[in-house]
């Protein structure tokens, strides 16, 4: 799971909002430096990506971005399913997803100087292009993925991962349509 599904998955606690979109610049016993809530939201992101990377369902749908993201294909899998959850209207807060984002936003500049500085880097990007929000647009799904093709190290800077998503859209959109609702009774359980 990506940005978007971590912040969902956070259920409004700004703590866990935190602890959960910081994970991944965390390591070791840096975790001991964050407040018990935020550890928790980091603890929170690790379970999330356990359960999925275990999934059968992840484990077969990710096959179709093999051809062309090779051993990256659960990085691109993460960020098309933050694409379907941003136009899945039977998990939109009750809000709407708009506010939603800023919402998390506003929690996240909030607790801007308890992050990571790599994360503060990364934020402000996230912030300025709205991601959480624009993840329901093709363009940003296609930018997105240009973005990843030029930071992985092992892929081929033509590999055109962007036209596997689109081939596949409807076999990728039923494999969230089945996981996403088991990774989301699985994260209720955990809190």
């Amino acid at each position: 799971m990506n940005y978007l599904a971590h912040a969902y998955l956070s259920f409004n606690n700004p703590e866990l909002l935190v602890g959960n979109l910081i994970a991944d610049c965390v390591k070791g016993k840096q975790i001991n430096d964050f407040t018990e809530g935020i550890q928790q939201g980091i603890h929170l992101h690790r379970k999330i990506d356990e359960y999925t990377d275990a999934h059968p369902v992840i484990r077969e749908i990710q096959k179709l971005y093999t051809h062309s993201a090779g051993r990256y294909n659960g990085v691109f899998l993460d960020v098309t399913f933050d694409h379907f959850l941003a136009i899945d209207s039977l998990n939109e807060p009750p809000e709407g997803w708009q506010k939603f984002s800023e919402w998390c936003y506003l929690q996240i500049d909030n607790n801007i100087d308890e992050t990571p500085h790599i994360f503060q880097r990364l934020f402000s990007y996230m912030k300025k292009e709205d991601w959480l929000y624009n993840y329901r647009h093709k363009w940003m799904m296609q930018r997105s993925f240009e973005r990843l093709t030029q930071r992985a190290k092992f892929l081929p800077e033509d590999a055109n991962i962007y036209a596997a998503f689109e081939q596949n859209y409807k076999e990728l959109q039923a494999g969230y349509n089945t996981f996403f609702p088991e990774l989301k009774q699985f994260v209720e359980k955990e809190l």
